[in-house]
């Protein structure tokens, strides 16, 4: 298996995807002003075992879905790129397999996606798989909220995901 990176722009500056043989298997909002920081791709590389390789345009046609989904349309990245799940296993690949289908401009509490994903009761352990995910805006987990409709945190930048929010509700 081989892995290779590139960086796609984003509204919150370039973010690092990494890809696998068999599709997207991780994409990184930075929380550093300088995505291309090693320790982004040393993180990633000890979950993979594997150090991925510079392919500078690999991430084009991610690209090209990001920029009509900041323009504000309603894009489903899973139904135009293969997702790699092998960095999410157990019942947080369940919630964020679920979370994949809320459909642009809606929202689920962590509680129904819970019980979505089949485990009621399991809103916290959605919260951790959202705060986990190996793929940031490509799986919507900002499209998940808290009980009473309040967007909630989003690492550690709340306002991105309010934006996110703000796009999709008047894109």
């Amino acid at each position: 298996m081989t892995f290779r990176y590139d960086f796609a722009p984003t509204p919150f500056g370039d973010a690092l995807a990494v890809f696998s043989d068999d599709g997207l298997v991780r994409f990184d909002l930075s929380e550093s002003d300088d995505p291309s920081v090693p320790w982004l791709l040393e993180e990633v590389s000890g979950r993979l075992r594997s150090v991925p390789e510079p392919d500078p345009g690999a991430a084009d046609e991610l690209t090209e879905l990001l920029d009509e989904y900041f323009a504000g349309l309603p894009v489903r990245f899973d139904e135009h790129l293969t997702l790699d799940w092998r960095l999410s296993d157990g019942f947080a690949r369940t919630a964020l397999q679920a979370i994949s289908t809320i459909e642009w401009g809606q929202t689920l509490s962590y509680g129904e996606v819970a019980m979505l994903a089949g485990r009621p009761g399991a809103a916290r352990a959605v919260g951790t798989a959202c705060r986990l995910t190996p793929f940031s805006i490509v799986v919507p987990v900002h499209r998940v909220v808290r009980w009473d409709g309040t967007p909630g945190q989003y690492g550690a930048h709340p306002e991105r995901k309010r934006f996110l929010l703000d796009l999709e509700a008047h894109g």
